[in-house]
């Protein structure tokens, strides 16, 4: 079932359950999509990748804002339960992560197809990693690996 047609079930059903969360964090999801879709120079198919896409950048922003609000103490508190509410809601739509060691193995394959064995190159090495695997793998998990591997050669 197409993620457009999912979220708007699932907005049917938290309005008549009067489940503002829910509510309201896929009006948000839609919110983001529309402003990407109408945004200039916007080329390109409305489809679940688009949908996938604004979902992953609307997770990372709650991410981020759930950083700060937590960095705020106990005024952010309420704040970090709803961004958690919502981080949680919208990973029901993205794929699963890979795991580290898949995630190790993926690093080591590119590391070796590229011929890098200078930790300079880490940067050209993660770009392509998650070119490859776009929406797959967690950047900062890519970074701190491809780190790691390329560490003995600084040794």
């Amino acid at each position: 079932m197409p993620i457009d047609v999912q979220l708007n079930d699932l907005l049917k059903e938290a309005m008549r359950a009067k489940d503002s969360r829910t509510a309201d964090c896929i009006r948000m999801i839609k919110t983001k999509h529309m402003e990407r879709r109408t945004a200039a120079g916007f080329k390109g198919p409305l489809d679940d990748a688009l949908w996938l896409d604004v979902i992953t950048a609307y997770q990372k922003q709650l991410r981020k804002s759930r950083e700060e609000y937590t960095a705020i103490g106990a005024r952010g508190a309420d704040a970090v339960a709803q961004i958690d509410f919502e981080i949680g809601f919208c990973a029901q739509f993205l794929p699963k992560a890979a795991s580290d060691d898949e995630t190790r193995a993926i690093v080591r394959e590119a590391v070796v197809r590229l011929g890098v064995s200078d930790s300079k190159a880490a940067g050209r090495v993660v770009g392509e990693i998650m070119k490859a695997n776009k929406g797959k793998l967690d950047p900062a998990a890519v970074k701190r690996i491809v780190d790691e591997e390329l560490a003995p050669a600084k040794a």
